[in-house]
């Protein structure tokens, strides 16, 4: 599956599972749920390991902090558009919690909401809009004013006073 990460488009090798049996090796995603009844047992497995959070999931990000030194990937789960607690999810990983490594959103998403995930936090994409991934790209260029602070640094309208 070809997935847009930083930015590009590329092959994706992550399974997402639920329920099925752990394979010997490879990257696999579990749903917290999972993660949290099978941990150790995930963590001895050869290949890296992924966690799949619902917006729901907001409170138990501090139960999962501790772990967050061991999975390479964070799966944001959108179940619909309308919902913007995956923005404060991406946030809390990367601002209160220090996690630098792959975070995902999937889900019902539109593409123009790239631009703010990614200013948030987010750096990987499994998008399935009605626009083809090459046009989604475009999401990150449509913006040239930004109204809030965000991770990517400085850019705020207000502070830019003058200059524009």
């Amino acid at each position: 599956m070809r997935i847009i990460k930083d930015r590009e488009i590329i092959e994706d090798a992550w399974v997402h599972l639920c329920d099925e049996a752990l394979p010997a090796d490879g990257k696999v995603t579990v749903p917290l749920n999972r993660w949290l009844v099978e941990r150790d047992e995930l963590l001895c497995r050869d290949g890296e390991i992924g966690v799949r959070l619902n917006c729901e999931a907001l409170d138990e990000l501090d139960g999962l902090s501790a772990d967050l030194g061991k999975i390479q990937l964070v799966v944001l789960e959108i179940p619909k558009f309308t919902d913007g607690r995956v923005f404060s999810m991406a946030r809390l990983l990367r601002d209160r919690y220090g996690f630098r490594e792959e975070i995902r959103v999937l889900g019902d998403f539109l593409y123009d909401q790239m631009f703010y995930l990614e200013r948030v936090g987010v750096n990987a994409f499994e998008y399935h809009g009605p626009e083809s991934l090459e046009d989604a790209l475009h999401a990150f260029i449509t913006f040239s004013v930004n109204y809030q602070q965000a991770i990517d640094g400085p850019g705020l309208i207000q502070r830019r006073g003058r200059e524009i």
